[in-house]
């Protein structure tokens, strides 16, 4: 499709629409006639265009398993490659959720040309466009694509700043990346004069690439809208990803090629380690544990290969670290760039960094520049006054924000959530980064909040250094910044909350909800739910528990998952090992695990409950059963009931029971 002018969709048009009958009809060879009342699935997640395992290959047999884990299971292997389809065409949030770029990949491999959706998710849209692989917003298209019309690219680029408009038109990021290296192409100059700035702004500026030959950052200004590159202080991908990228690499860059300043590139095998406890028999038999786990050993290889640092396994099973953990205790520094392969990279910007996930060319590619595309994203800023009550935490904040209209709508998409006021200020560094870790399950481009000395301080403790020794760069957003909305939020009214199944923008107070619900598995882990923080409201609320003798219900199975080794040690040092034990619950060692259907505690049936820590509840991502997302003090209360509660309901139950 390279330099091409226009193009024409001889293949049949797909509507992924929400009646299960009509979708399967397509499938089987009907097609069916557009009107503008069809209603078509919204928030299709990159999980359900390609499932976890389904991400074990990264090559062309992804297009045989596109859209299998697509809700209603209706789509079965090879339906969307043998069915002569070039256009697929669904509602809003297409693509939200993981940073995965086997999801795109895997529907041009089954032959999709162009994606159309009401909103397209904005690490999916720049996956799509890296691997030339077209997306619109524009419903208008299908009536003259199904009259045969040849479509003028310049469709597909009006809107777009002029880096997303050459790597179109070149056919795909590298092709464009080549040119720009050889000096055939390069991004347009940054002229934007003086004016107040948003943080995230500030941060961009300060790190943009000015000239690629010399090495040359930073400009005085940035605004909105501006098409730019940034260069990366830390530059991360794990075991899922880090084969494609070494694959791409190699392919565009040659065999002998090297990772640009390695010392700044880590690697993580942090996803796949507990796989093999939860890998279903059918999946054995395809033989997809050792695809996993020949994805680690590719890592190993690449990192070796190229003198990149990897946290990898440890001998009693699980990971060094769970990505986003280490990267936030460890790596980064206030004001830089971090850019990783997965989508909760936003966790970073809890210490003032411009941090977002990327796909897998998009790293492979900053391997070699050192630097990732960005256009400047509008920020929202959310402006939390008072603090949280005891019974609540920064896990219920986020709950709220996302239920607000401006989220279910779509209209943070792309931007930046910038947080501020004195509700962040009242968090410790753990809550701070539950904020900026679920900014993505709100479409968003990332996450930020202003760094002051509480964070630098709780992070020289965490590293054993003195607060001076931090580094970095400490910015603020001007006085008079411009945002695109401005919300506040009083959190002295604050209530617990779950996120109902099927989408984390489900928000809904606990005490709203007139049902008793059940739960069979109690989940507290992930990088959301595996902080020290957590691991303190994990032990308050079960230390009540073991106090007068009690455990977790009879039936409900809890476990608790650490972000860390050295989050693992700060429980030992605590007594929190030994009263988790004493409680009932399951310990397991730092990986992404149920939060990807890779390790205990997802549920194995439909009909299995479960209450998670975690930061997404999209179909089928913990497992086959309904998944509510609460914090640290509901999971573990929840355990203790065996039903969903707020916490200040099971201190009655126990003092009654007592």
């Amino acid at each position: 499709m390279s330099d091409q002018t226009s193009v024409i969709f001889k293949g049949r048009i797909l509507f992924l629409t929400e009646d299960l009958d009509l979708l399967r009809q397509q499938l089987d060879g009907q097609d069916l006639a557009w009107n503008e009342g069809l209603s078509l699935i919204d928030n299709i997640s990159t999980d359900e265009i390609t499932p976890g395992w389904v991400c074990f290959y990264y090559d062309e047999t992804l297009g045989e398993y596109t859209y299998v884990g697509l809700r209603g299971k209706q789509v079965e292997r090879n339906d969307i490659r043998s069915g002569g389809f070039e256009v697929i065409v669904s509602g809003k949030s297409k693509g939200c959720g993981s940073s995965r770029e086997t999801a795109p990949y895997s529907e041009k491999a089954a032959g999709i040309r162009l994606v159309i959706a009401k909103n397209i998710e904005k690490i999916y849209g720049q996956n799509s466009q890296n691997i030339g692989l077209l997306t619109s917003t524009d419903f208008g298209l299908i009536p003259r694509i199904l009259a045969g019309e040849a479509i003028p690219l310049s469709e597909f680029t009006d809107g777009q700043d002029p880096i997303s408009v050459a790597i179109i038109e070149a056919g795909g990021l590298f092709e464009y990346s080549k040119r720009r290296m050889a000096g055939q192409v390069s991004p347009p100059a940054i002229t934007t004069g003086p004016r107040p700035m948003t943080l995230v702004e500030k941060v961009i500026a300060q790190h943009t690439v000015v000239d690629l030959a010399n090495d040359e950052t930073g400009v005085s200004s940035v605004e909105p809208g501006d098409a730019l590159f940034v260069r990366a202080g830390v530059r991360f991908s794990h075991e899922y990803v880090t084969p494609m990228g070494a694959s791409l690499f190699r392919a565009a860059l040659g065999k002998e090629a090297r990772v640009s300043e390695p010392e700044s590139v880590y690697a993580f095998r942090d996803h796949l380690t507990f796989l093999g406890e939860v890998m279903p028999e059918n999946q054995l038999r395809m033989g997809l544990l050792d695809r996993a786990n020949g994805l680690a050993d590719t890592q190993v290889e690449f990192t070796e290969e190229q003198g990149i640092r990897l946290f990898g396994e440890v001998a009693e099973g699980g990971s060094e670290a769970i990505c986003h953990n280490a990267v936030l205790d460890e790596l980064v520094t206030p004001g830089d760039v971090v850019v990783g392969t997965d989508s909760h990279t936003c966790t970073a910007g809890a210490v003032g960094a411009f941090a977002f996930g990327v796909g897998s060319t998009d790293m492979a590619n900053g391997w070699y520049t050192r630097d990732f595309r960005v256009k400047v994203p509008q920020s929202v800023r959310f402006n939390l006054h008072g603090e949280v009550p005891p019974d609540c935490s920064a896990k219920d904040v986020m709950l709220q924000v996302m239920a607000t209209e401006y989220i279910r709508e779509g209209k943070a998409i792309g931007q930046v959530l910038e947080f501020g006021g004195s509700g962040v200020t009242s968090m410790n560094l753990d809550e701070r980064a539950t904020l900026t870790n679920m900014a993505v399950e709100a479409g968003a481009f990332t996450g930020i909040i202003e760094v002051d000395q509480r964070a630098i301080d709780e992070l020289a403790a965490m590293r054993g250094v003195r607060s001076e020794d931090i580094g970095g760069t400490i910015l603020q957003a001007d006085a008079d910044a411009e945002y695109v909305a401005v919300f506040d939020i009083d959190l002295t009214a604050l209530r617990p909350m779950v996120a109902t199944p099927g989408d984390p923008r489900n928000g809904i107070e606990i005490e709203r909800i007139d049902e008793k619900i059940e739960v069979d598995i109690a989940y507290g882990g992930s990088c959301t739910g595996g902080k020290r923080t957590d691991m303190d409201l994990y032990a308050q609320v079960l230390g009540q528990a073991v106090a007068q003798g009690r455990q977790v219900a009879e039936n409900v199975d809890l476990y608790i998952q650490f972000g860390s080794q050295d989050i693992r040690r700060y429980a030992e040092d605590r007594g929190y090992i030994d009263l988790f034990r004493k409680a009932g619950a399951r310990l397991v060692n730092p990986s992404c695990g149920a939060c990807i259907k890779a390790g205990p505690g997802v549920s194995l049936n439909d009909s299995q409950v479960t209450i998670s820590a975690i930061n997404r509840n999209f179909p089928g991502r913990s497992g086959p059963g309904d998944v509510y997302l609460g914090s640290p003090l509901v999971v573990a209360a929840s355990a203790l009931a065996g039903y969903i509660i707020e916490p200040r309901e099971l201190e009655g139950i126990l003092n009654q029971a007592h």
